[in-house]
């Protein structure tokens, strides 16, 4: 096969990378009681699906799970001949989300590969990427813990590949293509990592960071977020070793626990005076170990050359800026603004972590996650009232029915209503519960006064001369006799169980405080 030379793009990447400025990854050593001496250097390759309804080079849909195979497949997608590609813009609009958000510099001009190999999963024999003049390169994540900061290498649009499943009844591999030309953005870091926690915490933050601006949904488990991982050991002051590449970590867990077995590996091999093979590896989940899949000596020549049906994407400054002023916020600076609104942390956190990723939707359209829900309901409210309602609530009535976010029936209009009559004291908060259980189980759209007054919830009014609550008092002393003489005794603990039961047989609408006091004063005469 004959390989087309491209002069231009050598000495394009030779002046690129001239003149970006080279990092030094060295950090104070880390001595770590698991192997001390040594030094671990990690470095990760991240695949993340993008989040577009569309393929990266033709019309058809990105296939959901469980979607019915080879169903979602285009006549490029199955690498027809005679058909060209088509560049989805909204792809691209994600991407430079994704490298604005991680610090990158966006190239005003990048331009497409074809990656030579032959692999049952890739119709075409060649997969579709920018190794060479990539979208975007440089920048940084920040992690919290430790005050690290992880470079980045650079960011690249590619093809996925489709789907094999091996069956081991009729010992025949399975295509599915319905994956075949989704896009990928390729997000490749600096050697900066040094244990498997800080891998793991580099994964997580760049998850969040990439479902908070919906460029993709970042599940390990449904194969949408995949990592490779490079692994080398030396000891503290020699230069660094030979790295070894683990591939397709789908598990932040697995992903620790191979990196883990990695390093040991190493060190072994190194303290019995042998060398490491520079390997691509897997890893056997069920061993909790790596295995060789080929040495570098047997790595394919992948024949790179310039793609002739695809011409470079020129990018301008103008549509870089109004990509940054639409950006929805970062983890960080959505974090500090709850902060600031007097949210414990530990409750912005979950507001945060409900949903992730569904606070945007496909192509970047902004959704009503829970962060924009709690912001629409705090307005001219306590918001440590509000995210209570929320978090201890609402999500936790959608999680005892097995429910997400997602599914949320409730209104902004009508919990907003919920607290308020709270807070006016026109339903008492048991009352309040109830109805918002009532609203979640029956999907009702109605208003709270409304089903408050058809449920006979409303609070009881103290202008009635407590006859109710005092009805309801005697009612609770008859049923619980002998906790009532233990109150006349002196034992005051047990007359909460008494007002226990007086907000049972009042559903909730009597005032707690003065069932107490009325069960005080009939428990006197």
């Amino acid at each position: 096969m004959l390989v087309r030379r491209c002069p231009w793009r050598s000495i394009q990447l030779r002046l690129h990378q001239l003149w970006r400025p080279r990092q030094i990854h060295t950090r104070e050593a880390i001595h770590d009681k698991r192997w001390p001496g040594w030094q671990v250097i990690i470095g990760i390759e991240v695949h993340a699906q993008i989040k577009s309804r569309r393929k990266l080079f033709s019309e058809s849909f990105t296939s959901r799970p469980g979607e019915t195979p080879n169903t979602t497949v285009s006549a490029f997608d199955s690498a027809f001949p005679g058909t060209l590609p088509t560049l989805n813009p909204k792809c691209v609009e994600l991407a430079v989300r994704t490298a604005l958000a991680l610090n990158s510099k966006v190239h005003y001009h990048s331009a497409f590969d074809r990656k030579h190999y032959f692999y049952s999963d890739l119709p075409a024999g060649y997969q579709i990427t920018q190794r060479y003049s990539p979208l975007a390169s440089g920048g940084y994540i920040k992690l919290s813990k430790g005050d690290v900061s992880v470079g980045i290498t650079q960011i690249q649009l590619e093809q996925d590949t489709a789907k094999s499943t091996f069956d081991g009844l009729r010992r025949t591999s399975l295509i599915d293509l319905n994956r075949a030309g989704s896009g990928l953005m390729e997000i490749v870091s600096e050697p900066d990592m040094r244990s498997p926690e800080e891998a793991a915490h580099y994964v997580r933050t760049l998850q969040a960071v990439l479902r908070c601006v919906g460029s993709s949904d970042g599940n390990m488990e449904q194969g949408s977020f995949r990592c490779d991982v490079n692994v080398s050991v030396n000891k503290h002051g020699q230069p660094h070793g030979t790295r070894c590449e683990i591939k397709n970590l789908n598990s932040v867990k697995f992903m620790m626990i191979a990196i883990t077995s990695e390093v040991f590996r190493h060190i072994e091999l190194l303290e019995s005076g042998r060398s490491v093979p520079q390997d691509t590896r897997g890893f056997d989940e069920n061993k909790a170990e790596t295995f060789k899949l080929r040495s570098k000596a047997d790595s394919p020549d992948y024949r790179y050359m310039p793609d002739p049906n695809i011409p470079p994407l020129l990018i301008s400054e103008e549509y870089i800026e109004t990509i940054r002023k639409t950006m929805p916020d970062l983890p960080d600076v959505t974090l500090a603004r709850l902060l600031n609104l007097g949210l414990s942390e530990r409750d912005a956190d979950v507001l945060m972590a409900v949903d992730s990723g569904r606070e945007v939707g496909f192509d970047g359209e902004l959704g009503m996650g829970a962060v924009t829900y709690f912001d629409s309901l705090a307005q001219q409210r306590d918001p440590r009232v509000v995210v209570n309602w929320m978090t201890h609530e609402l999500i936790g009535q959608l999680t005892a029915r097995r429910e997400t976010f997602s599914d949320n029936p409730v209104s902004v209009e009508q919990l907003g209503q919920l607290i308020d009559m709270v807070q006016d004291s026109k339903i008492t908060g048991t009352s309040g519960k109830l109805l918002l259980k009532h609203i979640i189980a029956n999907r009702s759209s109605s208003a709270p006064s409304v089903l408050a007054q058809e449920l006979s919830l409303e609070a009881v009014s103290e202008d009635d001369d407590n006859t109710s609550t005092r009805a309801w008092c005697v009612e609770a002393i008859e049923a619980l006799p002998d906790e009532a003489e233990a109150v006349r005794r002196g034992n005051l603990r047990v007359l909460n169980k008494l007002v226990g039961k007086v907000m049972q047989l009042s559903r909730g609408r009597a005032d707690a405080q003065n069932a107490r006091v009325v069960l005080e004063d009939v428990l006197r005469r």
